[in-house]
């Protein structure tokens, strides 16, 4: 722009200068706002940030104790699973989905899994308990992912419980062919020991299902 005569003074833009609410994002270069122009007190609300908030929880538990003198053969938990239904427990989400054991995931993204099992030995010689968690990857060969050890010991022929905790962390991204499933060991054939559940509450063996991020 050209002026006739003196050039006008230059004067600092201030905020009374510019209509409230006249500055859109399209005027906003993208990738400029940083953490510090944020204020502290902003409150902004969890459903406007990626990641934020839980979208997914479950937890599923064995109804029954099994009876697993398989002899170092592992029991593959197929049956006596259920949703948890009691003790205030409320799903989030859409849930994980169950046949014969097998899980299937609602969602793809980024899953913690938990699961713990507990179990009884009513007699017998030192045992040695494995508890794992198995995945797919193709809907049909299963490998293990997780696994966790501890021993019942014979203290004069009583009874005995002891329990192990497996964790797992992946990121789902095929719904239809990643899977998961868990399974326990027993180490000695002579002993009669059983898996611990029971459906009024969560008896030692449950498995939690936690979407971190999608």
């Amino acid at each position: 722009m050209a002026y006739l005569g003196n050039t006008p003074t230059k004067v600092p833009l201030t905020s009374a200068d510019i209509t409230d609410g006249i500055i859109t994002s399209a005027k906003i270069a993208d990738g400029t706002i940083v953490n510090g122009d944020i204020n502290s007190s902003a409150n902004i609300d969890a459903s406007k940030i990626i990641g934020a908030g839980i979208s997914e929880f479950d937890m599923w538990r064995q109804t029954t104790n099994t009876d697993i003198n398989s002899g170092a053969v592992r029991y593959n938990i197929s049956s006596n699973w259920e949703r948890c239904d009691t003790n205030l427990f409320s799903l989030v989400g859409t849930g994980m989905t169950q046949s014969s054991g097998t899980f299937t995931f609602p969602s793809t993204g980024y899953w913690l899994i938990e699961f713990q099992a507990g179990v009884y030995r009513v007699s017998g010689a030192l045992r040695c308990v494995n508890v794992d968690i198995n995945l797919t990857t193709n809907n049909s060969t299963y490998s293990t992912v997780s696994n966790a050890y501890n021993n019942i010991h014979n203290f004069s022929g009583n009874s005995c419980h002891c329990s192990s905790m497996a964790r797992y962390f992946g990121n789902i991204t095929d719904t239809a062919n990643q899977k998961i499933r868990f399974g326990v060991w027993d180490q000695n054939q002579a002993d009669t020991a059983y898996m611990q559940g029971d459906t009024g509450y969560n008896q030692e063996t449950y498995v939690t299902f936690l979407k971190v991020k999608s």
